[in-house]
């Protein structure tokens, strides 16, 4: 059996000052965990007061007897990094070279998975997802309890091709769950169609509470991972080992064989709820952009067959704006973007960053590297590249190799120095971007041309190549720091 599963992370976070809490305070699930840890360490774009801090173990959860809940495990590049044994800085890199050189899930027997230590099934007297499941409500608004880590597995009926993503689900009834799969956006939507148009169910998988490999390895798109990939593959890659897989035991379909709780289920054909039925608030729950998003009137349905789980299962649950949506977004489009531009101009571009601001998905800083005049020009050609590898992408700004690109306020140090608006910024118009930013709409622009667009602006804030010796920054002595601390 694998070592890498979710108590392993945090045993070793245990062992790493200010990287884990518990607290044996009882919390209502209801808004107060995620009121709680927005304090303690959300950070991303919640409201403020806010910080990054530790992850943090609720085990004492209001109307769930012996539930535990997590959360914020990736709520700090600097912990990813502890999690996958790798400098915070090279996440990215990581990433990339683990998509080139993937291993292939392997299945194993049934008795020998722990996700099915403990089995519910949908037959049974008094089933309800919603007392075995303590899944938060992350605000007072939300349309209900929400599956926000949990690890979507479907094949394409057809091909028989699997793969593995992350979707807001919200639990709906004792036996139904609504998912939000984003037209065009993530290979399951694409297999429920499929499904759809024979009037078959899809059956799927949901496992929460897995090894971080395979939550980051998961958040990948297209085109850096394809139709007919399974980004299984890369946590294999991460971890130099294949992720263990089990047979479900109502369904046509497989799990992590790890997990802490596996749901198994089935996209229903031609069925559709509106998502915020049982709050009628209008809204879903808070995004990544930091709003909260809009109800939507009809969403795919899953009828729950059975729950599987651990002893004693730890519920993994995020904030949606939080920092853990930049770990798990940003960091995968990183190595998209790195990936894209090095096959164009090898060693150019040292280093992404997919920034808090933009919730990981909707801002990133390039650090080009320009050696040679005919450089000139082609870190915007790079900042193209990156627009075409990631289509949610914003706003990109572009700074020098002497510019730290994970520092903001050093990023905006050089566009406050190195840059002019009239000069050196470059607009897309009204191209396809991301549906949850609420200034992507024809209301906010009449110069949008449908809702989604956006107007994609590059921000080049590198200093001519003829001109780099007026913006040589100040020197500073290197010392060995330690001897005075």
């Amino acid at each position: 059996m694998s070592q890498y599963d979710l108590r392993y992370a945090i045993e070793l976070l245990k062992n790493i000052d200010g990287q884990y809490i518990e607290t044996n305070k009882e919390v209502d699930p209801m808004g107060e965990l995620s009121g709680v840890y927005r304090h303690i360490g959300a950070g991303g774009t919640v409201m403020r007061p806010t910080k990054l801090g530790p992850a943090m173990m609720f085990n004492n959860i209001l109307g769930h007897k012996d539930a535990r809940v997590l959360t914020g495990l990736f709520a700090s590049r600097k912990r990813v990094g502890y999690l996958l044994n790798c400098e915070p800085e090279r996440l990215g890199w990581l990433l990339k070279e683990s998509v080139q050189n993937p291993i292939a899930p392997i299945v194993i027997p049934n008795e020998k998975a722990k996700c099915q230590e403990i089995v519910y099934k949908a037959t049974d007297e008094g089933f309800d997802i919603r007392k075995i499941l303590p899944a938060p409500t992350n605000t007072l608004e939300d349309a209900g309890p929400y599956i926000t880590l949990g690890m979507c597995y479907a094949s394409n009926p057809d091909t028989k091709e699997s793969d593995i993503t992350i979707h807001r689900m919200c639990l709906q009834s004792e036996d139904e769950i609504s998912i939000f799969l984003q037209p065009g956006a993530r290979h399951i939507g694409y297999f429920r169609e499929v499904a759809e148009a024979k009037g078959e169910a899809l059956p799927i998988s949901i496992s929460i509470g897995v090894d971080p490999a395979i939550a980051i390895g998961s958040c990948f798109e297209a085109p850096t991972t394809p139709l007919g990939y399974d980004e299984l593959q890369v946590a294999g890659a991460l971890r130099n080992e294949p992720v263990e897989l089990v047979q479900c035991l109502t369904i046509d379909e497989r799990a992590i064989a790890n997990a802490e709780y596996v749901i198994e289920g089935e996209i229903l054909p031609y069925v559709r709820v509106a998502e915020d039925q049982n709050s009628h608030t209008g809204k879903a729950m808070p995004e990544f952009p930091g709003y909260c998003g809009e109800a939507n009137p009809e969403l795919p349905v899953i009828k729950v067959k059975a729950i599987t789980t651990r002893q004693n299962p730890i519920m993994q649950t995020c904030i949606g704006p939080s920092e853990e949506h930049v770990s798990l977004a940003g960091i995968p489009t990183e190595a998209s973007i790195l990936a894209m531009v090095d096959k164009a101009m090898p060693k150019k571009l040292l280093n992404v960053y997919c920034a808090s601001c933009g919730g990981g998905k909707y801002v990133a800083v390039l650090q080009f590297k320009k050696s040679v005049a005919s450089d000139e020009g082609r870190q915007r050609q790079a900042a193209l590249l990156a627009f075409s590898a990631f289509s949610e992408l914003k706003h990109i700004f572009i700074v020098d190799e002497d510019v730290d690109p994970f520092d903001m306020s050093d990023v905006l140090w050089a566009m406050t120095t190195r840059f002019q608006g009239d000069k050196d910024i470059l607009t897309l118009p009204s191209v396809q971007c991301h549906p949850l930013d609420p200034s992507n709409t024809t209301r906010y622009s009449y110069l949008l041309n449908a809702h989604g667009n956006a107007c994609k602006t590059i921000f080049d804030c590198t200093v001519p190549f003829d001109q780099k010796e007026h913006f040589e920054r100040a020197q500073f002595m290197d010392v060995n720091i330690e001897e005075w601390l």
